[in-house]
C-alpha cells in the first residue's frame, strides 16, 4: 500500500489527496499533465468538499464525473456516499484511478466504475448504470477546451441527467449563465437554457490546481427543467430546428435576424411568431427562437 500524506479531519471524514499526494502519484505512475487534454489536477481537499457539498451528493446518489484525473474529486464524491461513474480519456489515468481508491477508500471500490473513453462519445449503452440511474448528476472539473460541448452532449444523450455542478474556465461559466443583452450571451447560453436553469456557484482560485492554469475558474450549477420551458411537448426534431436557428443567428451575430437567417426563415414566419426581424440574436430568448422554428415548420406544411 502506498504511503500517502492525506487529509483527514477531526470529524472522521475520509482521506482526500493533497498537493504532495498528487505529485507522488503522478511520479509513480509516470503521468505528466497534458496541456492538450486540459489536465489541471485539484490539490486542495477543502475545495473538493466544497464542490461535493454544493452538488448535494449524498449516500446512494448516482454521479457522473468527467475527467477524474488522479482522483481528487472522485474520492470526495465517494466519501459522500455517491456511486461514481468516472469517464477518463487518458488510459494511464483511467488505469491508475481504481488503485488510488483501493489504497485510500477500499470500502468504496464497489461504488466506482471507470470508463476509458472520450466523454463526447459517451452513450447510455456504455454503462447500464448510467442509463437506468434515477436522478443522475454530473459533477466534474471539466477540461477547459471542451467543457461546453461535453455539457450539451451529455444533456442531449442522457435524459436522466437532472443537474450538474461543474468547474470550468470563468469565461466559459460567464457564457453559460449569461442572459439576453449580455456581451457574452450566445449559442451556449441559449442551448443550455433549453434544458433548464443555470447559475454561477462561486469562484475558484488558480492555486488549487497543479499545474496552476493561466486562467480563472468558476463553478456553474444547473437544474434540468421537467420539460423545455418554451414548449413542454417539444420533440427532439424541434430542438434541432431551434438550435439550427440559434447557430445561424450567432454565426453572424452583428447582423439582424432577417439577414442572418436569410434562406432559413421566411418573413411570414417572423410575423407569425411575433418577432421583429430587425432584432439581433443577442436580444432573443430561447423561447423566441423556438417560436420562430415552430412558425417555419407550420409554414412548411
Amino acid at each position: 500500500m502506498t504511503d500517502y500524506t492525506t487529509d483527514k479531519d477531526s470529524a472522521g471524514m475520509g482521506h482526500l489527496l493533497g498537493a504532495a499526494d498528487i505529485r507522488r502519484i503522478a511520479n509513480q505512475a509516470g503521468i505528466h499533465p497534458a496541456k492538450r487534454l486540459g489536465q489541471n489536477f485539484v490539490i486542495d481537499p477543502g475545495t473538493v468538499r466544497r464542490i461535493v457539498r454544493l452538488a448535494k451528493v449524498g449516500a446512494g446518489d448516482s454521479v457522473l464525473e468527467v475527467g477524474p484525473g488522479l482522483g481528487s474529486l472522485t474520492l470526495g464524491l465517494l466519501e459522500a456516499g455517491g456511486r461514481v461513474t468516472a469517464v477518463e480519456i487518458d488510459p494511464g489515468l483511467a488505469g491508475r484511478l481504481p488503485e488510488t481508491v483501493a489504497d485510500l477508500m477500499p470500502g468504496a471500490q464497489g461504488r466506482l466504475t471507470v470508463i476509458n473513453k472520450d466523454a463526447l462519445t459517451l452513450t447510455p449503452g456504455d454503462e447500464s448504470g448510467l442509463a437506468t440511474a434515477d436522478g443522475l448528476t454530473l459533477v466534474a472539473n471539466l477540461p477547459y477546451n471542451v467543457a461546453t460541448p461535453i455539457i450539451l452532449t451529455l444533456l442531449e444523450r442522457f435524459p436522466n441527467l437532472e443537474g450538474f455542478l461543474v468547474m470550468v474556465q470563468k469565461e466559459v461559466a460567464d457564457r453559460l449563465v449569461a442572459g439576453p443583452g449580455s456581451k457574452v450571451y450566445g449559442a451556449p447560453s441559449l442551448k443550455l437554457a433549453w434544458y433548464g436553469k443555470a447559475g454561477q456557484a462561486g469562484r475558484i482560485g488558480r492555486n488549487i490546481f497543479w499545474p496552476a492554469p493561466n486562467v480563472d475558474s468558476a463553478l456553474v450549477s444547473f437544474t434540468r427543467a421537467a420539460a423545455p420551458a418554451m414548449d413542454p411537448e417539444a420533440t427532439e426534431s424541434e430542438r434541432k430546428e431551434t438550435f439550427a436557428l440559434v447557430d445561424a443567428a450567432f454565426g453572424q451575430r452583428r447582423k439582424t435576424l432577417h439577414a442572418a437567417l436569410k434562406g432559413l426563415v421566411p418573413m411570414e414566419a417572423f410575423n407569425r411568431a411575433g418577432i421583429d426581424p430587425t432584432r439581433r440574436g443577442e436580444t432573443m430568448r430561447v423561447e423566441e427562437f423556438a417560436a420562430l422554428a415552430r412558425a417555419c415548420r407550420k409554414l412548411a406544411g
